[in-house]
């Protein structure tokens, strides 16, 4: 039982650490991102690391629940590596996006990132159905974040 514990808090460690170092190494993404023209519906700034946090806490305890699951050993380490996969993929958004100033090619980027999740959600429904519907809020957050970001590409 005990273990179960502590890699459910490595589990939830790791997509927060990712998008820390993340952001970090975005340097001052954010004040480059308020002055920007945006497009509407444009949230404010304080929100977005508001809900990172909360994703990155449902993705860490999605995996958990994979990770925990009786499903084979091969299944979850398929799923596990498309997770790592669009861990990755999420992590470099950032730093294309905010850091680099990229603005289109994070758009492409996060399409790739998107049918990611969308891959990673199958597999984690597949294993565990609320693993994957703990990724739904992630899935629609990215979306709404592909569409901020084309649109900061066309207008900028």
């Amino acid at each position: 039982m005990k273990r179960k514990w502590w890699l459910l808090i490595k589990c939830l460690l790791i997509p927060l650490a990712v998008g820390a170092l993340s952001a970090w190494l975005s340097g001052n993404g954010m004040e480059t991102f308020s002055q920007l023209e945006q497009p509407p519906l444009s949230p404010p700034g304080w929100l977005f690391p508001v809900v990172w946090t909360i994703l990155y806490l449902l993705m860490g305890f999605s995996s958990w629940l994979v990770l925990t699951s009786e499903a084979p050993a091969h299944e979850i380490k398929r799923a596990m590596t498309l997770y790592g996969l669009q861990l990755t993929v999420n992590f470099f958004w950032s730093i294309i996006f905010f850091g680099v100033g990229m603005y289109c090619f994070a758009f492409v980027w996060l399409l790739l990132l998107w049918v990611l999740i969308i891959g990673t959600m199958i597999r984690f429904y597949r294993i565990r159905q609320a693993a994957g519907e703990l990724l739904l809020p992630y899935f629609l957050w990215v979306t709404f974040a592909g569409y901020l970001n084309l649109g900061v590409c066309l207008l900028n």
